[in-house]
């Protein structure tokens, strides 16, 4: 994320490109990064779902900073404090499933209590389909209660825009973003605070002209390249199109246990963007690095 004080609009969820030893690939992770920023997008969650956090030791880990272990969660969040992001991004502690909230609150005021230093803001991430556990509606409010400003938003993932109403209710200081550039009408009236989606790697100028201008036909376009990937493992999906978008085979890369898209996977999605994105309306390409230069 950027390291301004205040989050909002349009956020990719920022893949991580990988290289021949599955390692972070920091030239070319840089380099989308700064693509992004320059092309539409008002900040980036790094190392979050689409960026494979979970995939990576530790040591590798920035931003997204929830962990199964306290400990863990704890010295990720002061990483992120320490390296000046404007926030953390925490996932429930996933291991145990069907934890009482009271554990939930004692985990997030050991990462708070032991923050207070660098007080870092805290993004709570909702997304009980692959987490186990939910940041549910009545939790939120304990932790905004008991933790006032530290916790200022969440990442929501869960698909369910009840929910996400609900949560950006809370409090008009509590800023939720639904993860589907689909919201940014919604969000531009206030409702939300922008989105956080993985597809805005693929399409973050056009979100940033919903976002900006509120243009209808921008919306559609999209969410139409979101929707390419519908019944397909998103994460490989993303980062076949960035390969494929930017020239550069190296993207397709993933960690395990996610596998890359087939060379006839990668073609079909490919011919579908193309065909939605007609050649004046397409962004340029990240420039070569010195890794593919050389």
């Amino acid at each position: 994320m950027t390291t301004s004080s205040k989050l909002q609009g349009v956020i990719a969820a920022i893949a991580t490109a990988v290289d021949e030893t599955g390692e972070p690939d920091c030239a070319r992770s840089v380099a989308l990064a700064r693509f992004l920023l320059a092309h539409g997008c008002d900040g980036l969650n790094v190392l979050g779902t689409t960026g494979e956090a979970t995939s990576f030791s530790l040591e590798r880990l920035m931003v997204g900073t929830g962990a199964a272990s306290v400990a863990d969660a704890i010295a990720l969040t002061r990483h992120a404090a320490e390296l000046g992001f404007a926030g953390a991004l925490v996932l429930p502690p996933f291991y145990y499933k069907g934890v009482p909230d009271d554990g939930l609150v004692a985990y997030v005021e050991a990462i708070v209590t032991a923050t207070a230093a660098k007080p870092i803001p805290i993004y709570l991430y909702h997304f009980p389909a692959q987490s186990g556990l939910p940041w549910h509606v009545r939790l939120v409010k304990r932790l905004i209660e008991a933790f006032g400003r530290r916790i200022v938003g969440l990442k929501d993932s869960s698909g369910d825009m009840a929910y996400a109403r609900e949560a950006a209710a809370l409090s008009p200081r509590f800023d939720v973003f639904p993860s589907t550039e689909a919201v940014l009408m919604q969000a531009r009236s206030g409702m939300f605070a922008g989105c956080i989606s993985a597809t805005a790697n693929l399409n973050a100028d056009l979100c940033a002209r919903v976002w900006r201008s509120g243009e209808a036909g921008a919306l559609d376009a999209a969410v139409a390249i979101r929707k390419l990937f519908d019944g397909k493992p998103l994460v490989p999906g993303v980062k076949a199109l960035l390969a494929h978008i930017h020239g550069d085979a190296a993207w397709a890369r993933v960690k395990p246990p996610l596998t890359a898209f087939s060379a006839s996977e990668q073609a079909s999605v490919a011919t579908s963007y193309d065909g939605l994105r007609m050649p004046a309306s397409r962004s340029p390409k990240i420039a070569a690095t010195p890794a593919q230069a050389g």
